[in-house]
């Protein structure tokens, strides 16, 4: 008898292989939080998928409250998926390989290219050494101080809230172990510096830190980092001030609070937009006006290499210094005496029509399902496409279509600017040149 062979071979891009990746993992993570031991007895499949898809993109929008849902077995496995997603899946397979000895291929250094958004091969292995020690020393540090707050209040369980609340604040997830998330630790200076440092360090990006302890000198740190740091302070700012100038007397905010505390309130919701998640007052409360704001914010996301979502700081940058160079009639910008030139400005304009598009989309095919509150399921998308986090309630009260277009804008919103990034990254010489036109703007 004659031996039939069959031979197939799939060739996959990176950017599909991460998907798969991705994908595979969020239906195993769904898989073990459905189990018994994982939870309560409140949790059916779709809440675990919808849960285990927040975790793994580092979103933190949650259809349960994660302290009581599930049990330490769920909450482990929550704080394992939001490690693995908030550093990369790649990334962190590497790290394993390494440590086995494992010689990392060409095939998957091209993947883990595009996971950590590089455009070369070179010094990634570096990059990946510095990702690891960067998130293991500001989650350890995090997780002492934090335990000063939780083991006083919560004895010995205060230590795991401790080190649950530092990775999900340093990975950008926003998952907190308590239903009011940390409303009751409002005016607490500990918890509103170490969370917010925890996810600005994260959120700032790997590349960054890593600049920055190489050269410790600001003449010679990169444009990136540069862009980075004064687009940060300023985005920072901002939100800070004009939040506390916008929701001063809101008695559903700030209003009912102590000055200290509507100082420490402003401070930790301006910052918190930046996809963590985490927040101290009622969001639902908040006036129109703060809301746009905090979806401006949580549109604009952290840096690029970091556990934060967004179209990203430097795109924002980017879109800023193209308009001022259309104005000053500049055919290439500059910035700290560096230019950048068109081929930027185009990446850029990609990556920022595609994000609209896919969040005006989004809230539309929302909104036509549910006749909730507009601005209500306009933040949930909004939130879910940063990988934020924050709510103002209308999660809970999606049906199932609902909570579909959700875990597909997170999924989008983590995975989607790695893809996207692939094909930003890819040249194509066009074989007919075709005589230019004229449109006319305005």
């Amino acid at each position: 008898m004659r031996k039939l062979r069959f031979s197939r071979s799939i060739n996959l891009s990176p950017p599909a292989i991460l998907v798969l990746a991705y994908t595979v993992f969020i239906f195993l993570g769904a898989l073990v939080l459905w189990l018994p031991i994982s939870h309560t007895g409140d949790i059916g499949f779709s809440e675990a998928i919808f849960t285990s898809t927040s975790a793994v993109t580092v979103t933190g929008l949650v259809l349960a409250d994660t302290g009581s849902a599930f049990t330490g077995f769920g909450q482990a496995v929550i704080a394992i998926m939001i490690q693995l997603g908030g550093l990369g899946l790649m990334t962190t397979a590497v790290l394993v390989l390494g440590a086995l000895g494992i010689q990392v291929g060409m095939p998957q250094r091209m993947i883990l290219r595009e996971e950590v958004n590089q455009t070369s091969l070179s010094n990634l292995m570096v990059l990946v050494r510095i990702i690891l020690v960067i998130a293991m020393v500001c989650q350890t540090i995090g997780a002492i101080l934090l335990a000063f707050v939780f083991v006083p209040q919560y004895g010995w369980n205060g230590l795991w809230q401790a080190v649950f609340h530092s990775i999900s604040a340093f990975n950008n997830a926003g998952f907190a172990l308590h239903p009011d998330s940390l409303s009751q630790w409002v005016g607490n200076p500990l918890i509103n510096i170490v969370i917010p440092l925890l996810f600005i360090f994260g959120g700032i990006g790997f590349i960054v830190l890593g600049d920055i302890y190489q050269k410790r000198n600001w003449t010679r740190l990169t444009l990136h980092t540069k862009l980075m740091l004064i687009g940060t302070l300023i985005l920072i700012l901002w939100g800070s001030i004009a939040f506390g100038v916008l929701e001063w007397s809101n008695p559903e905010t700030l209003g009912t609070l102590s000055t200290g505390e509507k100082l420490w309130a402003s401070w930790f919701q301006g910052v918190t937009p930046r996809t963590a998640g985490f927040n101290t007052i009622n969001t639902g409360g908040m006036h129109d006006s703060s809301t746009l704001l905090t979806m401006t914010l949580m549109v604009v996301g952290g840096g690029s290499t970091s556990t934060a979502g967004g179209i990203k700081v430097t795109t924002l940058a980017v879109l800023l210094l193209a308009t001022v160079a259309f104005f000053r009639r500049r055919t290439v910008l500059h910035a700290f005496g560096r230019s950048i030139g068109l081929e930027e400005v185009m990446k850029v304009m990609a990556l920022t029509t595609i994000s609209m598009l896919l969040v005006l989309t989004s809230i539309f095919i929302v909104s036509i399902s549910h006749d909730g509150n507009f601005m209500d399921l306009a933040f949930e998308v909004t939130s879910a496409f940063g990988t934020v986090g924050l709510s103002r309630g209308a999660t809970a009260e999606l049906d199932g279509f609902g909570r579909a277009i959700i875990i597909f804008v997170m999924f989008l919103g983590r995975v989607g600017p790695l893809a996207i990034g692939f094909f930003l990254a890819t040249r194509s010489v066009p074989r007919v040149k075709y005589p230019s036109g004229q449109i006319y703007l305005g």
